[in-house]
């Protein structure tokens, strides 16, 4: 399954992991949550500036091919969409685990 809003989970581990130690920045390290999360926004970011460019060519008379365009709108707000629920289930994951009592 190739998924070109979230690449990054084809390939996490389907079993839990253990933790690593808080020893610096998940950046570092080249993987993690927050970089498979910030790649994800900068897709979308680049899917809305592609169909941006491709309603202002067609409004400007450089494209015939209204088609395209529209796929690339719907496309790049489906991707929005998706990243909202996101970011809906990681509030309520967050909501959901302050509320748990220690």
């Amino acid at each position: 399954m190739n998924n070109i809003i979230l690449p990054g989970l084809t390939g996490l581990p389907t079993s839990p992991t253990l933790p690593t130690s808080p020893t610096g920045p998940e950046s570092d390290s080249g993987g993690g949550f927050g970089s498979i999360l910030n790649q994800a926004i900068d897709q979308v970011g680049q899917l809305k500036q592609t169909s941006d460019k491709q309603v202002g060519e067609l409004l400007q008379g450089d494209r015939q091919d209204i088609h395209n365009v529209m796929i690339a709108v719907e496309k790049a707000e489906v991707a929005f969409q998706l990243m909202m629920q996101v970011r809906n289930k990681i509030v309520n994951a967050y909501q959901e685990v302050s509320r748990l009592q220690f």
